[in-house]
């Protein structure tokens, strides 16, 4: 799919308007704030859109020399742009795919022990780790929410808050269950068990996204449990928010902090009522991201771990790595989100172009 050159100057028009206006020193406020997210977004666009312009100017220029001298070199350079400028339309193509308006936030993820007992609060940990792991490599900070911890150290269910820049466009294919298939440490007769854990990612909102009324909650608050040292069986620390509208209940028992507890509350609150908003308000398009990799559900297998084997498949793009300890160490786990991306472009790439 070529991009006309009408299409291109139109771009450059439009990014030089919000660059103009940004600079005018005129905008305050909100509309500051918008035009500056504006201007981050198209940024990329109008750099790749410029570079495709360019190239071709040069192409249209260097076919037009007449000089027989200076012929032979323009036909090397018409050669390479020539070479080239199909790689600089697609980039410009990636560009130009409209984002998902949550992809740049931090986002809160939750994983939740599914079939197998033991083995699966086990997995569930392992998880969590490759995911500390992964968030560490790519600079963003990662901090436990809420946990609920099971008797061999594993968690039937924990959540955590992953802050940085790009979280959810990241790890957003993540979501739906994983499948371990391995020895348990609590197995003797070394048989190989099917365990699974389900894995949920949530863009996380702003305090503005979602408005909730104070008299729609119902928050209890009991003396937590588990493990978490002297003070966890001492005060009623901990809290339990149920949404009375949606029916909507979140818990965090993790600080000593009564206050603390429930304002982590809130915002796993908040980012499960967004992400309820989002689904609704998506609709088709949230049915068309389903046939791409998957729809994140967390009733979908997405991905395997074989342990005797030593491979990870990812379900929906038919990939299998031969790296299962990179991959839980979390050093593995980029090449297996950016097949992902890489599939989800194509596929939106392909939908455009019919």
């Amino acid at each position: 799919m070529t991009i006309p050159s009408s299409r291109l100057a139109q771009i450059a028009g439009r990014f030089s308007e919000i660059e103009a206006r940004l600079a005018s020193g005129t905008l305050e406020g909100k509309d500051f704030v918008a035009a500056s997210r504006d201007f981050a977004e198209l940024e990329p666009v109008a750099r790749a859109a410029a570079e495709v312009q360019a190239m071709r100017a040069e192409l249209t220029s260097l076919a037009e020399l007449d000089d027989p001298e200076m012929r032979e070199l323009a036909e090397e350079e018409i050669a390479r742009l020539r070479a080239q400028l199909p790689e600089a339309e697609h980039a410009l193509q990636l560009a130009m795919l409209p984002r998902d308006s949550a992809d740049a936030r931090s986002a809160m993820l939750e994983i939740r022990a599914g079939t197998g007992g033991d083995e699966a609060a086990l997995f569930g940990a392992d998880l969590l780790r490759m995911y500390e792991r992964f968030a560490a490599e790519q600079g963003w900070r990662i901090e436990v929410v809420s946990a609920s911890s099971s008797d061999v150290g594993g968690f039937k269910e924990v959540v955590a808050q992953i802050t940085g820049n790009g979280v959810f466009a990241k790890l957003k294919f993540e979501s739906g269950v994983h499948r371990v298939q391995r020895v348990p440490v609590t197995e003797s007769g070394g048989r190989i068990h099917t365990s699974a854990a389900t894995v949920a990612v949530l863009p996380e909102p702003d305090e503005v996204d979602v408005q909730i009324d104070d008299r729609d909650l119902k928050i209890d608050v009991y003396r937590a449990s588990g493990a978490g040292g002297q003070h966890v069986n001492t005060t009623d620390s901990a809290v339990r928010i149920t949404h009375l509208p949606t029916n909507t209940v979140v818990t965090c028992q993790d600080g000593r902090s009564q206050h603390k507890n429930k304002e982590k509350a809130m915002q796993v609150l908040r980012a499960r009522l967004f992400e309820a908003q989002r689904e609704a308000a998506q609709g088709e398009e949230a049915a068309a991201r389903k046939a791409m990799v998957g729809s994140g559900d967390r009733s979908e297998r997405i991905r395997t771990y074989n342990f005797p084997q030593g491979r990870v498949t990812d379900h929906r793009i038919n990939l299998t790595l031969h790296r299962l300890p990179e991959i839980l160490e979390g050093t593995g786990l980029g090449e297996l989100i950016d097949a992902l991306i890489a599939e989800d472009q194509a596929k939106r790439l392909a939908a455009l172009g019919e």
